[in-house]
């Protein structure tokens, strides 16, 4: 069984795995956006307190044959909940793909999952939390512990990630009087700049502003008063950006230098 879990079968138990944490994330996310305990009460319907029974907490299926509604009040169950399944689900699947099993898979599943979570409570209120920023920067500077990256690449991307950013916020409070970077961004980049290293660091702040940039015509569109001061969550794209530099960092790199 072991050799089947850890052979061919592997993507395919990382991808279910990925989806049954995607529905623990679920719930970590609406408890913390509600005061909740992650723990206690069981599952149930936010709207009617209906407790859930085994098919339907089934990720992404129990959306799809509830049609997206509680089974006794009928209400709407929300988008977020076979997104978020869905995603963990894929990522988890990349991840064994790309790296297999073994420690660099578990270590980047368990990035996967902080960013994630921080992630759909940042694009609901504009929060990252620091119960998971600060866990993620410890977790992320002692990588070189237990896997194969440098000491300098790691402390140095840590350091000029959540360095540079500090230094925007300041300078863009001093010259436009506005708050364009939240401290959360700032604490998570003590992370992933970590993660992504020296090197790779300008890579993902590129991909991070590149991907905001496509979504916040979005953000625009909702508020045209406000105009550029519309304020947009950029944990996600941060959280994107470096994910993707994890996983096809060193082809993308390769491709740039080529031209």
């Amino acid at each position: 069984m072991r050799d089947l879990l850890l052979g061919p079968a592997f993507p395919f138990f990382a991808f279910v795995l990925g989806l049954c944490l995607g529905s623990f994330y679920n719930v970590c996310v609406h408890r913390y956006l509600t005061g909740q305990s992650v723990v206690w009460p069981a599952s149930h319907c936010p709207t009617c307190g209906h407790v859930l029974s085994w098919w339907e907490n089934i990720p992404v299926l129990s959306y799809v044959l509830l049609r997206a509604r509680c089974r006794s009040c009928k209400g709407v169950i929300h988008w977020r909940y076979p997104a978020l399944e869905l995603l963990s689900g894929l990522l988890a699947l990349i991840l064994a793909t790309r790296f297999g099993p073994g420690l660099d898979w578990v270590t980047y599943m368990a990035f996967s999952g902080i960013f994630l979570v921080a992630s759909f409570i940042d694009l609901d209120s504009f929060i990252l939390p620091d119960i998971l920023t600060y866990p993620a920067a410890v977790l992320a500077l002692c990588t070189p512990l237990f896997l194969s990256v440098d000491w300098a690449e790691t402390l140095l991307g840590s350091a000029l990630g959540a360095g540079s950013f500090l230094v925007l916020r300041l300078v863009y409070l001093r010259v436009r009087k506005i708050d364009a970077l939240g401290i959360g961004d700032i604490k998570l980049m003590v992370s992933l700049g970590a993660l992504v290293g020296l090197s790779k660091l300008p890579l993902m702040i590129l991909l991070s502003a590149l991907t905001g940039l496509l979504v916040s015509v979005v953000y625009l569109r909702r508020s045209p008063d406000k105009g550029l001061r519309t304020a947009i969550p950029f944990g996600p794209f941060l959280c994107l950006g470096a994910m993707l530099t994890l996983l096809w960092g060193e082809e993308m790199l390769f491709f740039f230098l080529q031209y």
